[in-house]
């Protein structure tokens, strides 16, 4: 897995767990900790001992988005290398490449969240908040506006009016608050954060086919974009897909039988 000075990877059951590991500057991201990121992803993706994909930090930030250096070089007119040397075929978009990431990504929010960072969390599939963390967009207090697609997920996740108070004011949302809104999935005390994802992502793993998590998560963010009939079309075909597996086969067999699936892994080596 990949590892370097502030960005580790491993395997933690059916986790692969991406500690973001600068957390003498709240875990910001710079230049070589942006394409580790992403392969350590990439990575876990392809590596059929993961069920599910986990992004935390060290010490008591989640993330604190972009390093400064690289902001005051864009802000400047300068090349900060994110946009340059990052190839993302997914759109501008920072962390977007999550989104088609055919594993579960769950942000465990550890501590602070902002800008960068909250962009972070969002673009992942589920958020579990500490009870001390929080999130914050920071952007408008910066003199910037909602960047990297918040402007088109938020109020899809959250509704318009509650966007737009998150992304002018840019205030301090604490993990209550967060789960309240929808812009966390479950919180827990800070020292069972990444208990409460194992025991979630255990009972997935004993019960699930990774494939159609897959596809479901394929689904979800493709018909955002789509209409009804679009959507119940793509679905149809999918089912239909879905139906010539062997998992569906497995899935049957498992239920007649009383006894838990055996599901295929996703890995390297899988459609």
């Amino acid at each position: 897995m990949t590892d370097i000075e502030t960005l580790a990877a491993s395997i933690e059951g059916n986790l692969c767990v991406i500690r973001l590991q600068r957390p003498d500057v709240l875990n910001a991201f710079d230049y070589d900790m942006l394409l580790a990121f992403r392969r350590a992803v990439d990575d876990a993706a392809a590596d059929p001992r993961v069920f599910a994909i986990v992004v935390t930090g060290a010490g008591r930030a989640f993330c604190a988005g972009i390093d400064v250096s690289l902001l005051e070089r864009a802000a400047s007119g300068g090349a900060t290398g994110a946009g340059d040397g990052l190839h993302r075929p997914e759109g501008p978009a920072l962390f977007a490449f999550l989104l088609r990431t055919p594993k579960p990504v769950i942000a465990a929010v550890n501590g602070i969240a902002a800008g960068g960072g909250f962009v972070l969390s969002m673009m992942c599939d589920l958020r579990f908040m500490a009870a001390d963390a929080s999130v914050t967009t920071v952007f408008s207090r910066r003199g910037l506006v909602a960047e990297h697609g918040m402007s088109w997920l938020l109020p899809r996740q959250l509704g318009t009016s509650r966007a737009l108070d998150l992304l002018w004011s840019s205030r301090r949302v604490g993990a209550e608050e967060a789960l309240r809104l929808g812009l966390a999935d479950r919180v827990a005390e800070p020292d069972a954060l990444l208990g409460a994802i194992h025991a979630y992502v255990d009972d997935m793993a004993a019960t699930v086919s990774p494939r159609a998590i897959a596809t479901i998560k394929r689904q979800v963010y493709d018909h955002w974009a789509q209409d009804f009939l679009a959507a119940s079309v793509q679905s149809e075909q999918l089912m239909q897909a879905a139906l010539a597996h062997p998992d569906a086969a497995e899935g049957a067999r498992s239920f007649i039988e009383r006894r838990p699936p055996r599901f295929q892994p996703l890995g390297e080596s899988q459609p």
